[in-house]
C-alpha cells in the first residue's frame, strides 16, 4: 500500500491554488511499484511497467506503399515517358526472391516486400500499358518514391513505450505489431470509496421522503474504473463522528486511496474533517476553485485520503483536477496534463479573482463556421442535468473576472478528462 509521512502534504496556506494542490499531489505521492503482467487484449488503460525497445524494425522489411510496378532508379525516366517490359509480380505476404532486372519492372501490391534491385514504385493509376503489353511511365518521379523502408517508423532498439505510459488503443497496437502478447503494468490502484450523509439511500433501496439516492458514489466509481483502479464500494456512512472515523481506519491499511464524498464543508453536520482529524491528519480542505471549494486531503494511516463536496458537479470537477492526478501519481504515470482548447464564447460571465472557475458548456457552431461555447443556461453544483446535457467545461483561469461573447476561453471536452 502507498505509504506517506502526515506532513508530507503540508501547505501553511490558508486555501490552495488549484496548481500547487496538484503540484503537491504528483511530487510527493509514492507510486506503487507492485507489478503484474497481463496479457497483450487486457492492457488497455494499464501503466506500463517498463520500457520496451523496439525488438525489430517498422516495417520490418521495406515495401511498396501502392499498388503499381517496381523499377531501378536508374530506370526512371527524366524528359519524357518510357515503355518498360514486364517481369515478375510481387504479392504482399509472399517472398520477392527475383531481383528486377535492368529496363524492367515488377508489378508489385501495397506492403509486399520490395524486389532486389528495385528502388521505387509507380502508382498504377500514374502508368498506361501500350499495345505491345510494356508498362508506360510518366516522366519525373522522384527516386524512392511509394517505397517505405524498413525501419521508417520505429528503428529496432527504439524506445517505442515507455514506463509510466497510460497505455491506448494505439499503445496496445504498436507492442502487437512487435509481436508481444504480454506487458508488465503496474498493478490496479486499489480505492475505497464511500458517500456520507443521512440524506442520502442506495439505489434499489428504500428513500424516505426527505433522502436522495445517492449519485456521486456511482459516478466517482464509474470515474475510478476509467482510470484503471481498483474499487471497494464501501456504501454509505452515516453522519456520526465516530462511525466515520472507524471507517477510515479500517480501510486505510488495505487499500492505496480513500475516496469519500460529502460531509467536507463547514456545517455541524459535516463530520468528514473531524473524522479525518480523530485518525490522522487533515493538510487541506479548502481549494481556490469552483464548484468545489470544500475538498479536504489528508493521510490516515499512511494512506491518503480526498473527501470531495457532495454537489454532483463539484465533486465531478474536483475529481477531475485532484482525484485523477493522484491517482496518476500512485500509478506512476506519465505527467497527463489538461489542456483547455481555445475557442469563441458565446456567453456573458463574472467571477471573482484569485480562484479558477469552471463553467459547463455546450460547442456549436457560429454564423461563420467557427466554434463557440454556450454555458448552460442554470447555475447550481447540484444539477446533474448540467453534466449530461452539456459537451464539456470552460476554464476560466485566477486572473480573469470576466467573459464576454467573442472572447477566446478554453474548452475541456468530457471525452478528455479522464
Amino acid at each position: 500500500m502507498a505509504q506517506l509521512s502526515d506532513d508530507c502534504f503540508a501547505f501553511g496556506g490558508p486555501m490552495m491554488s488549484v496548481d500547487e494542490a496538484v503540484g503537491l499531489i504528483t511530487t510527493r505521492v509514492n507510486a506503487i511499484t507492485d507489478l503484474e503482467t497481463v496479457m497483450l487484449v487486457d492492457a488497455d488503460g494499464r501503466v506500463l511497467a517498463r520500457d520496451i525497445a523496439a525488438p525489430l524494425p517498422l516495417p520490418p522489411f521495406t515495401n511498396s506503399a501502392v499498388d503499381g510496378y517496381a523499377v531501378r532508379d536508374a530506370d526512371i525516366p527524366q524528359a519524357q515517358e518510357r515503355a518498360l517490359p514486364l517481369d515478375g509480380r510481387i504479392q504482399a505476404g509472399g517472398p520477392a526472391n527475383v531481383a528486377v532486372k535492368p529496363g524492367h519492372t515488377a508489378r508489385i501490391f501495397t506492403g509486399a516486400p520490395m524486389p532486389p534491385g528495385a528502388e521505387t514504385v509507380f502508382m498504377q493509376e500514374d502508368v498506361r500499358i501500350d499495345e505491345a503489353g510494356k508498362i508506360v511511365l510518366p516522366p519525373g518521379l522522384k527516386p524512392g518514391a511509394n517505397v517505405r523502408p524498413a525501419g521508417e517508423d520505429i528503428p529496432e532498439g527504439h524506445i517505442a513505450l515507455r514506463a509510466g505510459q497510460r497505455l491506448r488503443p494505439q499503445h496496445v497496437a504498436l507492442a502487437a505489431a512487435f509481436g508481444l502478447t504480454r506487458l508488465d503494468v503496474v498493478r490496479r490502484i486499489r480505492v475505497a470509496v464511500f458517500s456520507t450523509g443521512d440524506e442520502l439511500a442506495s439505489p434499489g433501496a428504500p428513500r424516505s421522503a426527505s433522502q436522495l439516492f445517492d449519485s456521486n458514489r456511482f459516478m466517482l466509481m464509474a470515474m475510478l474504473r476509467r482510470l484503471g483502479c481498483e474499487i471497494s464500494d464501501l456504501g454509505i456512512l452515516r453522519d456520526n463522528r465516530s462511525l466515520l472515523a472507524d471507517g477510515l481506519k479500517r480501510v486505510a491499511g488495505t487499500h492505496d486511496l480513500i475516496l469519500t464524498t460529502g460531509g467536507v464543508s463547514t456545517g455541524e453536520e459535516d463530520h468528514v474533517k473531524a473524522a479525518v482529524e480523530s485518525v490522522g491528519s487533515l493538510v487541506l480542505w479548502r481549494m481556490a476553485i469552483k464548484p468545489g471549494r470544500p475538498v479536504a486531503m489528508g493521510i490516515i494511516g499512511g494512506t491518503p485520503l480526498i473527501g470531495l463536496p457532495g454537489n454532483p458537479v463539484a465533486s465531478f470537477v474536483t475529481f477531475v483536477h485532484v482525484v485523477r492526478p493522484t491517482v496518476l501519481a500512485l500509478a506512476g504515470s506519465l505527467p497527463e496534463p489538461l489542456t483547455p482548447m481555445p475557442l469563441r464564447a458565446a456567453f456573458t460571465y463574472k467571477k471573482k479573482a484569485g480562484r479558477r472557475e469552471y463553467v459547463r458548456a455546450t460547442l456549436r457552431r457560429g454564423d461563420d463556421g467557427a466554434l463557440e461555447a454556450v454555458k448552460f443556461p442554470r447555475e447550481g453544483a447540484g444539477l446533474l442535468s448540467s453534466l449530461v446535457e452539456t459537451d464539456g467545461l470552460v476554464e476560466l483561469g485566477e486572473d480573469i473576472t470576466g467573459v464576454e461573447p467573442g472572447q477566446s476561453v478554453g474548452f475541456l471536452p468530457y471525452a478528455g478528462l479522464i
